[in-house]
């Protein structure tokens, strides 16, 4: 297929005229204001044009958009609510981007065997709402749940504050129907969560919409649980912090969620509408949220109180009630916004590493971010190691922005060196494309090419993403160069 070139009213009519009689007129997007939302996610470190947008309403619509982009040989980009931080709805070479957010159904709850079927445009939120008068939920919660959609978190294996417990999105994802880039339409997994021969659907969340436009998930759902307890420790410095998330999981204990905010970030939230009574002089605060019998949490709660008073706790308090549950929820959940006050711009990084190397690791990441003369603050899920540096900058300052490339690519080398790896939950979309050779051997990466060639032969799909564009990226991978006692 050639390069695409961006649409206009003199190169290819016919295809706008197609693609407004599908969705119709208002529903199909083309002025370069209204495109210029649609140039990128929650990545703002790039930007690319789209050279149209549609709005489809339901699966029909999309079969047909998807058809008439093959028939014109213009590639295509799903996007949810845009709300990724990987670059992943990024519209490459003047893609015609797919916008699922008028297909907002939930279409079925059986709430006897605890599944929803809803449409891809669904904010993640909306489903929990809708069925916590039966006394269920839906696990997977990104920060971002609000206004991020279950088409966007099947895309991404999102996962969220309560990961620790309850998985990421793949562990609720039963079946999902999706268009192919060839226009056919598949049905994927069953709603009873098995289906013969291969995980298809474990193949296609986290595919970063690289596979196909899902256009209904089928989705597990979980009971609310009896008993909450939310605590809340204060510490000097962000190490102790991380140390105590190490005792409370070699005790046996799984928490429902573990998440650490560190002091810059605590400043700038105790600056924001987010303010949350947090001491300003804090190192570090570690949210720890038990749930489950009732019985139980008076028992795990006291044996928290020994293990944080083991690592010098300064204070630990313990949500009186649910509002209160829900202030030390906003410090966490609304850190991303108060970073607004510190730059234009921040880019949010991603990376996993082991729980013990916490301490280790965060250290080093501080001081890359001094060596670059950046300013830098870590929010985290620190009960599965997810590490989320926050660093804020202004994109217009170019000398800047390279500094903040620089040292975001420093920060990967450091997670993959102590054993971790390079993503968590916002993906591999252009942000760490070429990072990718890192982690994984050229005959790693020639496996995912040909799990995508055999959804997506031509590339129509989403191109661009996650696998490098050229093999050369590979030679940044030590053990492709023979190293093979580096730690992978």
């Amino acid at each position: 297929m050639s390069e695409s070139q961006p649409l206009s009213a003199s190169t290819t009519p016919s295809l706008l005229d197609r693609l407004a009689a599908i969705v119709g007129e208002d529903n199909c997007l083309s002025r370069p204001e209204e495109l210029y939302t649609y140039g990128c996610d929650g990545l703002t470190l790039g930007s690319h044009a789209p050279s149209a947008v549609v709005l489809p309403a339901d699966r029909d619509q999309v079969v047909a958009v998807v058809a008439a982009c093959r028939k014109f040989e213009r590639s295509f980009v799903p996007r949810g609510a845009g709300t990724g931080l990987s670059g992943g709805a990024v519209p490459m070479d003047g893609a015609v981007v797919i916008g699922l957010s008028r297909m907002v159904k939930i279409v079925e709850i059986d709430a006897e065997n605890r599944i929803a079927v809803v449409q891809p445009g669904v904010v993640n939120a909306h489903l929990s709402e809708a069925i916590a008068h039966m006394g269920l939920f839906y696990a997977p919660d990104p920060s971002s749940q609000q206004a991020c959609t279950i088409g966007g978190n099947v895309a991404e294996n999102s996962g969220g504050p309560h990961t620790l417990k309850y998985g990421t999105t793949t562990n609720h994802v039963l079946s999902v129907e999706m268009v192919l880039p060839d226009a056919s339409v598949v049905r994927l997994g069953s709603a009873a969560g098995f289906a013969p021969g291969y995980d298809l659907v474990g193949a296609v969340v986290g595919s970063e919409g690289t596979l196909g436009i899902v256009t209904e998930v089928t989705v597990r759902l979980v009971e609310i649980p009896e008993a909450v307890e939310t605590m809340l420790a204060i510490f000097d410095d962000v190490s102790d912090a991380c140390r105590l998330v190490g005792g409370i999981i070699r005790s046996g204990m799984v928490p429902a969620a573990l998440e650490v905010v560190d002091r810059r970030t605590i400043r700038a939230v105790e600056a924001s509408v987010y303010a949350a009574g947090l001491p300003t002089d804090a190192g570090a605060v570690l949210i720890i949220e038990l749930d489950g019998a009732a019985c139980e949490m008076q028992g795990l709660t006291d044996r928290i109180r020994e293990l944080a008073a083991r690592e010098g706790v300064r204070e630990l308090r313990v949500a009186r009630d649910a509002e209160e549950r829900a202030l030390f929820w906003r410090a966490r959940k609304g850190a991303f916004g108060a970073m607004g006050r510190l730059a234009p711009d921040l880019y949010v990084h991603d990376a996993v590493v082991p729980r013990a190397s916490l301490p280790e690791v965060l250290e080093e990441i501080c001081a890359i971010g001094d060596r670059y003369h950046l300013t830098l603050s870590n929010v985290f899920h620190a009960g599965d190691g997810n590490l989320h540096p926050n660093i804020s900058f202004d994109r217009r300052n170019s000398e800047e922005l390279a500094r903040v490339v620089a040292a975001g690519r420093e920060m990967l080398e450091l997670c993959v060196r102590v054993g971790g790896v390079l993503t968590g939950e916002h993906g591999v979309g252009m942000e760490k494309r070429d990072y990718m050779g890192l982690l994984f051997t050229p005959e790693d990466l020639e496996a995912m090419r040909k799990l995508r060639d055999a959804f997506n032969p031509d590339g129509i799909c989403n191109p661009g993403k996650v696998i490098p564009m050229t093999r050369a990226c590979t030679e940044a991978n030590p053990r492709a160069r023979g190293y093979d006692e580096v730690p992978l």
